[in-house]
């Protein structure tokens, strides 16, 4: 566990804690100076989350109520900047614009990266910003499809990797390679096939 994200995650009422149910020895160890410091993507974070098709990002509201919401996209809708920074197209929606109401005020977010088929999770922390400028859109937008309405950025201050245990393992019909569709099409295969068994003209005896 990387030390930007114990800083950030391990405030004193959680230290009380985790003295309280038995586990602030083991995490004392990353609270040492000697800790890697867990700001900066490497390969294979920036691989991973360059994957996704989808992200949940948690924001605050002025009256200080979290509000978490779903972005996603075709696999590679997140970019990865740099080490630092990440961003994605935001496009038109229902027009809430809760997100961005609340990140006008304040700019922390948390995001959630899962992938279901191998179950792996990576959490961020970041400051992001609402971008309109017509060459960052470019970087963010994808090469089909809508316009999109505003690019969100984000400069990473932390994050980690999940513990794989209780995520669930799901796949998409992509990463089945159709399978569902081949299954389908076998079992209707199977079904005219034994209709055309039971049917009367094939249980006849010959005269």
């Amino acid at each position: 566990m990387p030390n930007a994200y114990a800083d950030i995650a391990f405030t004193p009422r959680v230290r009380e804690e985790q003295r309280r149910f038995g586990s602030a020895d083991a995490y004392a160890r990353v609270l040492s100076p000697e800790r890697d410091d867990g700001s900066e993507l490497g390969p294979r974070e920036a691989a991973f989350l360059s994957a996704r098709d989808g992200l949940f990002q948690a924001t605050v509201s002025e009256t200080g109520w979290p509000y978490v919401q779903f972005r996603g996209g075709a696999p590679g809708f997140l970019k990865v900047i740099d080490k630092r920074t990440i961003g994605y197209a935001d496009y038109r929606g229902n027009r809430q614009n809760i997100s961005v109401g609340n990140l006008r005020h304040y700019d922390r977010v948390s995001t959630i990266a899962v992938d279901y088929a191998r179950r792996e999770r990576l959490k961020l922390w970041g400051h992001a910003r609402i971008n309109q400028d017509a060459d960052v859109l470019d970087l963010l937008n994808g090469a089909d499809g809508p316009r999109a309405e505003r690019g969100i950025v984000i400069r990473i201050v932390a994050f980690d990797w999940n513990c794989p245990k209780h995520i669930p393992i799901r796949l998409t019909d992509a990463e089945r390679a159709n399978e569902i569709a081949r299954l389908c099409d076998r079992i209707a295969s199977l079904e005219r096939e034994l209709a055309r068994k039971t049917s009367p003209s094939a249980n006849r005896a010959p005269e």
